[in-house]
């Protein structure tokens, strides 16, 4: 039994990388069953490592269907018969040409929600290219406003795009989605896009551009580094803290903590770059654990910049259950948190095709026709 806020809500997915098994473990780790159907030959995908440490297919088993026979894709209908939702990331058309697009899929389930996560979206101009992250937020506004001043653009590792842009659009989209269906009796497809959500993300900013408010060149606006109260500083040991003291009333309560509240001329009144290097010489005199004893905890908007070892070590990461260990892997916790209905402790990711028997069972078929379906190759663990 599943448990946690989704519990009860049935999502059927179809095997990919990035956004969609993204989406699928936030689903997932809300409380939704959740059955993943992986090819049952290798695909190459991806960063090839060991399935126990492809974190993002947690807590849900994988079936392995081969949807090149025809009983393979009656088997994976039979599954959509019975779900809220179907999550799937091919390129637009490919679902259809299998036999399983949204209308035959409406057809056996008129309530069914059908998420689409394509990085261009299901048309224009560019929706049958390849591409990845990095190309995605490069049409929204994104990765051009991205970086250090007279620098190039700086990838933000694949957060914006693929998971920022992607999984959290498609998770918002079918969950929408979910809730209207049970009130029309009808589903729909969710059309969600990597270029439509990291514009979306860019909200904010697109305001601030059109007010005069945010310079299109990178490294000059108060939140991408052009402000010298806003930034990452070195310390005497190499490490790194950040600030972001943006309002007044925070930044004077770090020029008090710096011991720079009574300098003349004060650091606003300076040029930024001049400030910036007085910073650089104050924070480069201690260590990073010299400055969270000075500084961790007030009002001087401070923070130490830590590693990926180091996070869930953090005494308040580790107050919060920030980060969790399963099968002696540290992962970040399902989030976010729920007072009545707590998510369940993630479980360890399947092997694909793992869990192709017991979860058939648990969502309908007879063993008898498991058996049948497995001889015959349309139902099994992944071939090698």
């Amino acid at each position: 039994m599943t448990k946690g806020p989704l519990a009860g809500v049935r999502i059927v997915e179809f095997g990919g990388i990035g956004p969609g098994p993204m989406c699928a473990m936030l689903l997932a780790d809300l409380g939704a069953d959740v059955i993943r159907i992986d090819r049952p030959e290798p695909h190459g995908l991806g960063t090839p490592r060991p399935d126990r440490f492809n974190i993002l297919k947690r807590s849900r088993p994988s079936v392995s269907i081969d949807l090149k026979q025809k009983e393979g894709i009656e088997a994976a209908l039979r599954l959509v018969d019975q779900a809220d939702a179907l999550i799937e990331g091919f390129r637009p058309g490919t679902m259809e040409r299998m036999g399983l697009g949204p209308e035959v899929c409406f057809a056996r389930n008129r309530k069914l929600v059908f998420g689409r996560m394509t990085g261009w979206g299901q048309d224009g101009p560019l929706a049958m290219a390849a591409g990845h992250d990095i190309n995605y937020i490069s049409l929204s506004g994104v990765l051009h406003s991205i970086g250090r001043k007279g620098q190039p653009p700086t990838p933000p590792l694949v957060l914006t795009g693929d998971f920022g842009g992607g999984a959290l659009y498609l998770a918002l989209g079918v969950l929408s989605a979910v809730i209207e269906a049970r009130t029309s009796g009808q589903g729909q497809v969710v059309d969600a896009s990597m270029v439509d959500g990291s514009a979306s993300l860019m909200t904010d900013y697109y305001g601030r551009y059109a007010a005069g408010l945010h310079n299109d060149e990178r490294g000059t606006n108060a939140t991408d580094s052009g402000a010298f109260y806003f930034d990452a500083y070195r310390c005497a040991d190499g490490k790194y803290i950040s600030i972001a003291p943006v309002e007044p009333k925070f930044r004077a309560e770090l020029m008090r903590k710096l011991g720079l509240d009574d300098r003349k001329p004060s650091l606003d009144e300076m040029h930024n770059d001049d400030a910036r290097e007085i910073l650089r010489g104050v924070f480069g005199t201690r260590t990073r654990a010299e400055w969270c004893t000075l500084l961790e905890g007030s009002d001087a908007c401070f923070a130490p910049v830590l590693s990926l070892g180091e996070a869930p070590r953090h005494p308040h990461n580790i107050a919060r259950g920030t980060f969790v260990e399963v099968d002696g892997i540290v992962q970040p916790a399902p989030a976010p948190r729920f007072s009545r209905t707590p998510s369940a402790q993630p479980t360890k990711p399947d092997i694909p095709g793992q869990s192709t028997a017991s979860a058939m069972a648990r969502w309908g078929f007879p063993q008898q026709e498991i058996d049948t379906l497995t001889r015959a190759g349309v139902l099994g663990p992944r071939s090698k």
